[in-house]
């Protein structure tokens, strides 16, 4: 398994990296793709990259939430940090008006220039959205085929929404959101709508830790070593078996990031 959404630069690994890698190994999982969220959280994912450089690579973009505080030269940031060969996608970037964390002119504009960023290094697109689907569509949309790959992480979208996204040849993460039955309910009605060639798994973590998990675990935090849960948890709920599902989605990421086949 290759998990592609991974926040491992995030405070609550800093004690247990180690244990967390081994414990991903142990489970099957052959890759993490970890995020990046802003141009500091992308420095410090390709710090780890070149710490583990055979079992990580990363995205650099900056999330919405960050939109408000880019520095004037982040764009040039970016493209520095996205010349290193461990940086696979430019991302996690996108729209989020769930929260306004940033204004939405400010999130707008900071997704633009990432998109014509990555059309301009011919890198595929790590992308983030919630409650802004057309506005985010809109956006996307004079770029799509000019951008070798677009991945819409985490989707907790509608059923006409996800035909858009596929329609634009996108590939869809589904994470623990799945597993949710309180708060993913409409993801589980329609999750048997994407296509195994459309499909990519991932963890977010440490956040969205599955709930199917039995035992549940001691500590919320949601790391690599989970991911199998998602994989069950659709197999449970479309026709694709677990090995399938493994098997495509392992090809999906490959491809689409570039990884080679050894991995």
């Amino acid at each position: 398994m290759i998990d592609i959404g991974v926040n491992l630069s995030n405070s609550r690994f800093e004690k247990d990296l180690n244990e967390v890698i081994s414990r991903a190994k142990e489970n099957h999982i052959q890759h993490l793709l970890v995020t990046g969220t802003n141009i500091v959280e992308s420095q410090k994912a390709l710090a780890l990259c070149q710490q583990y450089p055979d079992y990580l690579s990363c995205t650099a973009g900056v999330h919405p939430h960050d939109a408000d505080n880019v520095s004037e030269n982040y764009l040039e940031n970016l493209e520095e940090i996205a010349k290193y060969s461990p940086v696979k996608a430019i991302g996690e970037c996108g729209l989020d008006f769930n929260r306004n964390f940033s204004t939405p002119t400010n999130q707008k504009n900071v997704f633009k220039q990432q998109i014509e960023l990555a059309q301009k290094l011919q890198l595929p697109l790590f992308l983030h959205q919630r409650d802004a689907f057309t506005e985010w569509f809109d956006l996307l949309t004079p770029h799509i085929e000019h951008i070798p790959f677009l991945v819409t992480h985490c989707f907790t979208g509608t059923s006409d929404e996800l035909r858009l996204c596929l329609e634009a040849d996108m590939y869809v993460g589904i994470t623990g959101w799945l597993c949710d039955e309180r708060r993913g309910q409409g993801l589980r009605d329609i999750i048997g709508e994407i296509p195994l060639n459309r499909l990519m798994i991932e963890t977010d973590a440490p956040y969205l830790t599955p709930r199917t998990i039995r035992p549940k675990p001691k500590s919320s935090r949601n790391e690599p070593s989970y991911l199998p849960y998602i994989v069950k948890e659709i197999a449970k709920l479309t026709d694709y078996s677990e090995q399938d599902i493994i098997k495509q989605t392992n090809k999906n990421a490959r491809h689409v990031f570039g990884l080679g086949n050894n991995i």
